[in-house]
């Protein structure tokens, strides 16, 4: 079915033709890139595709003034901007009330005024957009798919949510409404996408969404893996600026690295610092190895902080903590010129490390605690790097497929694992190499935006055909704070224990 009028609901980050702030700013994840290459795909399958945001009109923030906005080059993508609440850049915890009061009627109204041009069928990302999805598919019927990203009994498990701390997280994170908003995204969607098997188990599993979905129906899932931008992170690409991102890179490296370690190999991680990322995983398995130390440097890609080992200014307060335990591993185990770690502004900067550092015979790694999925390994894959990466999560299915692997997979809570795979791809050409193209090949065959884009092309088809013939179980009511957002009906503390951690 070719000409759906299709709606994608985001309004949390934003979108514009420069993607302004992507991995500077935390609301400004991946979720915006996945949505950005679905649609332009969706797009050349010749579906008109709506991006649908919030506007932010303020000086500190003026690429998203505009209420329309487009990718050059793309038609049938319009980004559409729609006010809620207050003009200025709210993050994405305090979106909540004004979703309801504001955004879904906003774009309600929005097509109101486009003469019957109301999308097809709407697509929802995070809790927040899934939010609009159950409040727009109330009020209209439109059929909504709800892509959850990541969900947030995972984030409250990795915070470590107990009874007596629960007060203090639901005051900074609103995890009371981000949970009720998620059951009610994944009850009344008509398909939850999801990128693995192992993220419909695992995370749409966990007890906080009982009674919500079952995991067991396989009308209710889909699974579309996300894919790696090929014009950027091919291994053949080339930007018309390349060889000035080789020379930056080559100025931090000797700022930061002994002379003669320079022309090393690399061991690369690329990623926010962030606890759950693990870096101090990596740092430790690079300290314990004096294999590792002899034939190679670590080299830690650091969104937004040019010289985190000497300069913490730009750091906020948890990456601050990371970057002196960095520093204390590498004062005990004398790591420094061994060590470098610096920011890359933007993807295609990041691809032509990835090139450049190939080049090396080097390695990526991610060794997370849990990664839901695992986009950035793949694109490191398909740029020429072979990878070990963490077992737990989205690698385990796709970097193996029954005993053959595509990437090492390791322990991410045993540095001696960690360092065991990194030592068996820098210790010998003919391994670095097996694994650099079969990690390559896995990419090119599985994991292209072009075959994601015909996965969601193909879902909203049939759902627009047959409309909720998918959705099998009770719908759960709207929560009154979703219908009328005062603080006498907000979700309660023990709405959110009660859900957590199971009535007592």
């Amino acid at each position: 079915m070719t000409g759906l009028r299709i709606g994608f609901l985001n309004p949390q980050g934003n979108f514009d033709p420069q993607d302004s702030y992507w991995t500077r700013h935390p609301d400004f994840g991946g979720q915006l890139v996945y949505v950005k290459n679905v649609a332009i795909e969706l797009a050349r399958l010749g579906h008109h595709v709506d991006i649908l945001t919030r506007q932010i009109i303020d000086p500190q923030w003026p690429e998203f003034a505009s209420k329309f906005d487009a990718y050059p080059g793309v038609a049938r993508v319009r980004i559409v901007r729609l006010p809620a609440g207050p003009p200025h850049f709210l993050p994405k915890e305090k979106l909540w009330p004004h979703i309801v009061r504001d955004w879904v009627p906003n774009i309600l109204r929005f097509y109101e005024d486009e003469e019957d041009q109301m999308p097809h069928v709407f697509t929802a990302h995070y809790g927040d957009g899934g939010l609009a999805g159950v409040l727009i598919e109330d009020k209209t019927g439109i059929p909504f798919t709800f892509t959850a990203h990541s969900l947030g009994a995972q984030k409250m498990d990795k915070l470590g949510a107990t009874r007596e701390n629960l007060a203090e997280l639901d005051k900074r994170y609103h995890f009371a409404r981000r949970l009720v908003a998620e059951r009610l995204s994944m009850n009344r969607s008509d398909v939850n996408v999801v990128s693995t098997r192992l993220e419909r188990f695992e995370q749409y599993g966990h007890r906080a969404y009982r009674g919500a979905i079952d995991v067991n129906d396989d009308r209710r899932f889909e699974v579309i893996p996300p894919g790696v931008n090929l014009r950027i992170f091919d291994a053949h690409a080339r930007l018309p600026n390349e060889e000035r991102v080789y020379r930056t890179i080559e100025a931090y490296l000797r700022r930061d690295l002994a002379a003669e370690r320079v022309a090393l190999p690399a061991i690369i991680a690329s990623s926010r610092l962030d606890p759950k990322k693990n870096h101090l995983g990596l740092v430790r398995a690079f300290a314990s190895s004096p294999y590792l130390q002899e034939h190679a440097n670590l080299v830690l890609i650091t969104a937004g902080l040019p010289d985190p080992l000497r300069d913490e200014t730009r750091a906020t307060p948890v990456e601050r903590e990371i970057i002196q335990r960095i520093r204390q591993i590498m004062q005990e185990a004398h790591l420094h010129g061994k060590v470098s770690a610096f920011s890359l502004q933007g993807q295609a900067a990041l691809a032509a490390a990835y090139r450049y550092f190939s080049q090396r015979r080097s390695v990526f790694a991610l060794t997370a605690l849990y990664e839901p999925f695992g986009l950035a390994p793949l694109e490191a894959a398909a740029a020429g790097l072979p990878v070990v990466v963490t077992r737990n999560g989205g690698p385990l299915e796709s970097l193996r497929e029954g005993d053959e692997e595509f990437g090492i997979l390791v322990d991410p809570e045993d540095p001696t694992d960690i360092a065991r795979g990194l030592e068996r791809l820098l210790a010998s050409p003919a391994t670095w190499q097996f694994y650099a193209a079969k990690g390559r090949q896995r990419v090119l065959s599985r994991y292209t935006w072009k075959r994601t884009g015909e996965g969601y092309a193909a879902l909203l088809a049939s759902i627009v055909r047959v409309p909720h013939q998918r959705r099998t179980a009770a719908l759960l009511p709207i929560h009154p704070y979703f219908r009328d957002p005062r603080p006498e009906t907000d979700v309660t503390l023990e709405e959110l224990a009660n859900l957590y951690f199971g009535r007592s």
